[in-house]
């Protein structure tokens, strides 16, 4: 075979940080990413952005070097990402955190509420149960998040752990502190509206699980090639029919049952940056699937069917 050379730029500066020879051709973008590494070891793998032009998009892993459109010696381009964290610690921090911060307000410590006696217990049932379902909610995101979730990528920047943790932290004390208020006034139609709530609330989690895992079963066996996920024989799972991102749609339904539930404007207010949020998601996510699979499902939108 001819084996290829390899020149590594610096994407700003076009300054030639280093030069490989003699890499085979069948070389992957993962294996260039290490031999870089070698040469600068505080530049791990995940930390490299290795680009074919400096404003261009990042080559994945699994590109092979020979497929490139580039000849016998190829120019490529390094971009720092700066600090990594993986996405499986990302999680757990972000989850953890509204779980216990909840708690604080739950059990009313005296340095929340005050220590008046009336503040040490809530009359309302419906409190009890919020905190059981918030407390799920989390559990299940973590219990996911370590079992069931496959990351295409495998870390994010590490700047914006501490972004993500103000929302997740934040609105968690924001909800559990006006819950859990010893002022706090039940849902207006009482039993009837907290039952249908909950049951909305359950079914929206077992849907959100249920895609979860038709999700990671796209990708077993370690696999990071794309494929269009289709429902399976779950029912929960033929939302697919319809949309391309139904795990975003059950996760904004949980979201709105937990508002029926509690009837509580800051519950409300968050459930609708989380489906602000997640239609963005869902439509960038939606675009990848039109852009990479010419034969995708054309019945289906990013987040509600028929609509959005």
């Amino acid at each position: 075979f001819v084996s290829h050379q390899v020149e590594i730029l610096d994407w700003k500066t076009k300054k030639q940080l280093c030069f490989l020879d003699k890499v085979e051709p069948n070389a992957t973008i993962r294996e260039i990413r290490l031999m870089f590494h070698k040469l600068y070891p505080r530049w791990y793998p995940a930390r490299q952005s290795i680009k074919l032009d400096p404003k261009g998009k990042s080559l994945r892993d699994e590109e092979i070097l020979q497929h490139l459109p580039v000849g016998t010696t190829a120019t490529l381009y390094f971009k720092d990402l700066g600090p990594q964290i993986g996405w499986t610690t990302v999680f757990l921090i972000e989850y953890t955190g509204p779980l216990f911060i909840y708690f604080l307000f739950y059990f009313r410590m005296p340095f929340v509420y005050g220590l008046d006696e009336r503040f040490t217990s809530s009359p309302h049932p419906v409190v009890n149960l919020a905190c059981i379902c918030h407390s799920f909610h989390y559990i299940k995101r973590l219990i996911e998040t370590v079992f069931v979730h496959r990351f295409s990528h495998g870390t994010m920047p590490l700047r914006n752990i501490v972004k993500n943790c103000l929302y997740y932290w934040g609105f968690a004390a924001w909800l559990a502190y006006y819950i859990n208020h010893p002022l706090y006034t039940p849902p207006s139609y009482g039993k009837k509206q907290i039952n249908f709530a909950v049951i909305m609330f359950l079914l929206c989690e077992a849907g959100n699980f249920s895609i979860h895992v038709a999700l990671s079963d796209l990708r077993r066996n370690g696999s990071k090639t794309r494929k269009i996920p289709y429902p399976t024989k779950n029912p929960f799972t033929w939302l697919f029919f319809f949309v391309s991102c139904p795990n975003y749609t059950y996760e904004v339904g949980t979201w709105i049952g937990f508002t029926i539930m509690t009837q509580c404007v800051p519950v409300g207010l968050f459930t609708l940056l989380c489906f602000i949020q997640m239609t963005i998601w869902a439509k960038d996510k939606h675009c990848t699937y039109l852009r990479e699979f010419k034969d995708y499902p054309s019945l289906r939108m990013p987040i509600i069917p028929f609509l959005l």
